[in-house]
């Protein structure tokens, strides 16, 4: 699937206005599947100080940003606590570090949350030419809870799979292979929003196409990836059906 996808870093801001009418797609055979955090809020710098301030508490060694962004962020924070803290640890002090770690992050966050620019419009864009849609996230349910209850968007969604939900962490797919086996809709014709290095890792190893978003990593770390954004301010149906329109018509010409 990675042999389209150099021309996504090319791909600017007027390609998208000019390519992308706003009216209903002809075809809506594919799926979209979101990352939250990153992806639809962006609370990543927030829950970067949020760890910082729990290492600080533990006596660990400063968390740098780049530590944080590359071995962190995406990845399920029992994985991470278990790997920082010991997994000899019982379950119940994992816990405790977790409720601590989170407790942080809302006070830190709370005041500042919003949806990335352009979100609610493209959702509703979305789902008004019938392109089913789920939210993958590495997060527990009550930190989805805590954004979905803030930003309403939870009823654009046909499926939210949560960490809990399966057993292997990003990057390995498992997380996004159960959210098209929910959506019933073939990897194939899957599209991923990502910001996250593990979660464009895990996107690809699910054979699907991946958007990915610059709240993290800047454009040229987000690789191997089909499109870039800032934001979703520009970004339209029609330009995801397009990311499959190459395949299917190669498809065509060899049958």
């Amino acid at each position: 699937m990675v042999s389209q996808k150099r021309w996504a870093l090319e791909y600017n801001e007027s390609v998208l206005t000019e390519s992308s009418p706003r009216e209903k797609s002809v075809e809506t055979t594919f799926a979209a599947i979101f990352d939250m955090d990153g992806t639809l809020i962006d609370n990543t710098p927030f829950h970067f100080i949020s760890w910082q301030a729990l290492f600080r508490k533990y006596h660990k060694d400063e968390l740098s940003r780049h530590t944080y962004y590359t071995e962190i962020s995406g990845v399920p924070i029992m994985e991470t606590l278990k790997r920082i803290f010991g997994a000899d640890h019982d379950e119940a002090y994992l816990k405790e570090l977790l409720r601590e770690k989170e407790e942080f992050y809302r006070q830190e966050y709370a005041p500042h949350l919003v949806a990335i620019k352009g979100l609610e419009n493209f959702l509703a864009e979305l789902k008004t030419d019938g392109v089913k849609m789920a939210m993958a996230t590495s997060a527990t349910v009550e930190d989805i809870d805590f954004i979905l209850n803030k930003v309403p968007i939870r009823d654009d969604f046909n499926e939210i799979v949560n960490s809990s939900m399966v057993i292997k962490p990003k990057p390995d797919p498992q997380i996004f292979l159960k959210a098209a086996e929910l959506l019933n809709i073939p990897p194939g014709k899957c599209v991923v929003f990502e910001d996250s290095l593990a979660g464009i890792k895990a996107a690809n190893a699910a054979g699907m196409k991946v958007v990915g978003i610059t709240t993290g990593h800047p454009a040229s770390d987000l690789y191997p990836v089909d499109l870039v954004i800032d934001d979703y301010t520009n970004l339209t149906p029609a330009v995801l059906a397009g990311l499959f329109n190459g395949e299917e018509k190669d498809e065509r010409e060899s049958a």
